[in-house]
């Protein structure tokens, strides 16, 4: 919306509704930590179609972009937290990190990614990352409110050689797509789960760096971050098991999402 005035233009239509390949751009840093925590807390998140995956391990990330193409060389931040899950339908049977939440700096992408991709977006502040040395930090914040601090020590280099592959299976990023029906409030409109394939795309690993990661939630009231408090309070209430590190990676290029599909 508005659709009277033509189809919207966003990542996967350009004017004229030319393509974007994505083959050098976007210029992505991405920060990122990871802990294992508490599968009952994590299962509560889930809505009803997923299943909690094997290891319940949290990863949190901030990706800072620049020079994208579909917003004519501007560029914008994410700051998602994902969690292994399952989805045993009658068609699919497909597991992958759910993404609980993205937090994006710009409206943008946040408007296309909400309806046309289903992803579960919201707004933040999130300024440029702090890189000094071995160590990286972000941060995350709405009107003053800083909500999350995000610290990566200790950085080692890694090896790029096979894109940073390896681990369990894993066939996509999953997320559930709602939309409520207007004046039916708590009745959903839309309401299923999709997925983002893991395959294709132009995205090439180019810095790998490792290191020991830790998260700084701040707990909000009401009054602090009035839209989104319990979002930023569940992920704070997360019990952290165990750090299992950071990392600090850049990449170029990646995909237009335009192969996101509903799950069966």
């Amino acid at each position: 919306m508005p659709t009277h005035f033509g189809p919207l233009m966003g990542p996967r239509q350009g004017p004229d509704g030319r393509k974007f390949e994505c083959k050098d751009n976007p210029k992505s840093t991405s920060v990122a930590v990871s802990f294992r925590s508490n599968p009952d807390q994590l299962e509560a998140l889930l809505p009803e179609c997923f299943e909690l995956g094997e290891n319940p391990i949290v990863s949190v990330h901030c990706t800072h972009m620049k020079e994208i193409e579909w917003l004519a060389g501007r560029g914008y931040a994410v700051l998602g937290a994902t969690f292994p899950a399952v989805f045993k339908g009658k068609e699919d049977h497909v597991r992958g990190p759910f993404l609980s939440v993205l937090w994006e700096n710009l409206c943008d992408p946040i408007i296309t990614g909400r309806e046309e991709l289903g992803f579960s977006k919201i707004y933040c502040e999130m300024p440029e990352p702090r890189i000094c040395q071995t160590e990286a930090q972000c941060s995350a914040g709405w009107l003053g409110f800083n909500f999350l601090d995000i610290c990566v020590t200790n950085l080692t280099q890694q090896s790029t050689e096979g894109g940073g592959g390896g681990g369990a299976k894993v066939d996509g990023t999953l997320h559930y797509k709602y939309m409520p029906r207007t004046g039916e409030w708590g009745t959903a409109d839309v309401g299923y789960p999709v997925i983002t394939p893991a395959k294709g795309g132009n995205r090439k690993l180019v810095e790998s760096w490792k290191g020991d990661g830790e998260l700084k939630w701040n707990q909000a009231r009401w009054e602090d971050l009035p839209t989104m408090y319990n979002v930023v309070n569940a992920l704070a209430d997360l019990e952290v098991v165990e750090y299992l590190g950071g990392s600090l990676t850049r990449t170029i290029g990646g995909k237009d999402l335009s192969d996101q599909r509903i799950l069966k």
